[in-house]
C-alpha cells in the first residue's frame, strides 16, 4: 500500500469512528434538549422598543454568528432569510425557530453567487441584507450588496473598502495613515525580497499570505535578521509571487485580543472584545479601553457600514498593535445572546454603542469543550468553563439548531468527505464546517 492510499485508508477510519461517536451521543443529546426546553429560557429576549417589522436578509448560514443575529432579529419582531450553497444546505440553523425562510445558492466563487442573492432578496422583498461573510464571500457579498440597488439596507462595506481592509499591507498602510498603532510590515511578492529587507536587529518577523489560507495560518515561523539563509529557504517553500502575495509582518508578543465592530457611516454601533487564540472557541467580553479608541478611531478615519472584525497584540509594556482586519461578522457577536437591542443596533440610525451585557454568560461550543476535556490537562479549569458559560447555539427556546448541529449538519459534511476521499483536520462547531486542505 502506498503512503497515499495508507494516509487515505487511516483519515476514512477516522471519519467512520467519528460518525459513529456522534450516533452513540444521540440520546444524550436529546436529554439535553429536553432538559433545555424544560429548565433553559422559553422566550427570546424582548427589545427595549418596538421596531417596525423588516425582513432581513442573511447568508452564511452554516456559522454560528449567522444562527446568534438570525435570533437577535427574530426576537425584536423582524422575519429572517437563512442563505447558505448547497455544500452546507443541511445547515442546522435552517431549522431555527428565528429562520422564516431558507434558501440555498451558488458558492461564492461561482459566477452566478451574486445574482442569486440579488433573486433571493427581491423574491422575499428583503428590506435589509446582513452578510455573515466568509473570507471568500466578502467581496462578492459587497457586490451583490450594491446590485440590490438602494432600496436595501445593506450593512457591509462597499467592494472597494472590503478589499482594501482585507489586504492584510493595505489595512496596516490604512492604519498608519489613520494614525493608529499597527507592527512594521512588508508586502512581499518574490521570496527573494526577503534577503533585501534590513530585519531589526532583536526583533522577530512572519510571514503571511494575504489570500485566506485557513490551514497554513497558524504557521508563524519567525525569521529573524541572524538566520538569512534559513529565511529565505522557509520564504521559498511557500508559493509566494506576484499574483499571490504574502505580508512579513513584525512579530509582536504578548497577549492576543479579537474584536467584532458593527459600523455604520464610521459610528461604532456594536462592540465586543475578548482575549484570543489561534482556534478561537470561547468568548468572554474584556474591558480594554486602549482598543477600543483604537477600533472607534479607525472605522471613524474608515467612515464606512458594515461589520469589521480586528486581532489585537498587547505587548508588555501595555501597547496594543493591530495585526490584521476581517470585514466580516466575528463569532464573538455570541457574546450578545442575552442582549435585546442587537437588531435595533444594527438597522437603527445611529446610536450609542452597545457591549455585551454583564450578565452574559460567556460562550462556547460544547463538543469542543468536551474534547479537550478529555485530550488536554487542566481538567478543573476545562469544568469551571462548562459551568460558568453556555453553549452559544443551545438555548431552550429553539433548542433544535443544537441537536441538528451534531446529528445532521456536521454528520453530512462527515459523509460528503468521506465519499470524496478529500481528507479533513478538524471538525470546526462554530463554523459548521471541516477544516480541509484548499477548503472554503
Amino acid at each position: 500500500m502506498t503512503g497515499a492510499a495508507r494516509t487515505a485508508s487511516t483519515g476514512a477510519a477516522r471519519t467512520v469512528a467519528v460518525l459513529a461517536a456522534l450516533t452513540l451521543t444521540a440520546p444524550l443529546d436529546l436529554m439535553i434538549v429536553a432538559g433545555a426546553r424544560v429548565f433553559g429560557r422559553r422566550t427570546p429576549p424582548a427589545p427595549s422598543s418596538p421596531q417596525v417589522a423588516r425582513t432581513v436578509l442573511v447568508n452564511g448560514g452554516k456559522m454560528t454568528k449567522s444562527l446568534q443575529l438570525a435570533r437577535s432579529f427574530h426576537a425584536a419582531g423582524h422575519r429572517v432569510v437563512l442563505v447558505e450553497s448547497a455544500k452546507y444546505r443541511w445547515t442546522a440553523h435552517r431549522f431555527s425557530r428565528a429562520v422564516d425562510a431558507f434558501h440555498v445558492v451558488p458558492e461564492a466563487s461561482d459566477p452566478g453567487y451574486v445574482d442569486a442573492l440579488v433573486r433571493v432578496a427581491r423574491a422575499e422583498n428583503v428590506d435589509v441584507f446582513v452578510p455573515v461573510s466568509s473570507p471568500a464571500s466578502s467581496v462578492p457579498d459587497a457586490e451583490a450588496g450594491v446590485a440590490m440597488g438602494p432600496s436595501v439596507d445593506v450593512v457591509h462595506a462597499d467592494p472597494e473598502t472590503i478589499r482594501r481592509v482585507d489586504d492584510k499591507n493595505r489595512f496596516a498602510d490604512a492604519a498608519r495613515e489613520f494614525g493608529v498603532r499597527v507592527p512594521q510590515s512588508h508586502r512581499i511578492t518574490d521570496p527573494e525580497q526577503i534577503a533585501d529587507i534590513d530585519l531589526p536587529p532583536g526583533t522577530s518577523f512572519v510571514l503571511k499570505r494575504i489570500a485566506y489560507n485557513p490551514v497554513g495560518r497558524m504557521d508563524l515561523t519567525p525569521l529573524r535578521r541572524e538566520t538569512p539563509e534559513a529565511n529565505l529557504t522557509f520564504a521559498r517553500s511557500l508559493g509566494i509571487a506576484e499574483d499571490d502575495p504574502w505580508i512579513l509582518q513584525e512579530f509582536v508578543t504578548g497577549r492576543e485580543y479579537c474584536t467584532h465592530g458593527t459600523v455604520r457611516n464610521g459610528s461604532l454601533q456594536v462592540y465586543g472584545c475578548c482575549e484570543s487564540s489561534a482556534f478561537q472557541i470561547n468568548y468572554a467580553m474584556v474591558d480594554k479601553p486602549d482598543i477600543l479608541a483604537w477600533v472607534e478611531r479607525f472605522v471613524a478615519e474608515l467612515g464606512a457600514t458594515g461589520q469589521f472584525s480586528f486581532d489585537f497584540i498587547e505587548n508588555g509594556d501595555g501597547e496594543v498593535f493591530a495585526i490584521e482586519c476581517n470585514p466580516r461578522t466575528h463569532s464573538a457577536i455570541t457574546m450578545f445572546h442575552d442582549h435585546p437591542d442587537v437588531a435595533a443596533a444594527y438597522l437603527g440610525s445611529e446610536r450609542a454603542v452597545i457591549t455585551p451585557l454583564p450578565s452574559a454568560r460567556p460562550t462556547y461550543w460544547l463538543y469542543h469543550e468536551v474534547w479537550r476535556l478529555l485530550t488536554e490537562p487542566g481538567r478543573p479549569a476545562r469544568l469551571r468553563t462548562i459551568a460558568r458559560g453556555r453553549d452559544a447555539v443551545l438555548t431552550g427556546w429553539d433548542p433544535w439548531p443544537w441537536f441538528l448541529l451534531h446529528h445532521l449538519h456536521v454528520p453530512s459534511l462527515l459523509l460528503a468527505n468521506l465519499r470524496s476521499g478529500r481528507g479533513w483536520s478538524r471538525i470546526d462547531f462554530n463554523i459548521g464546517k471541516l477544516v480541509e486542505q484548499g477548503g472554503d
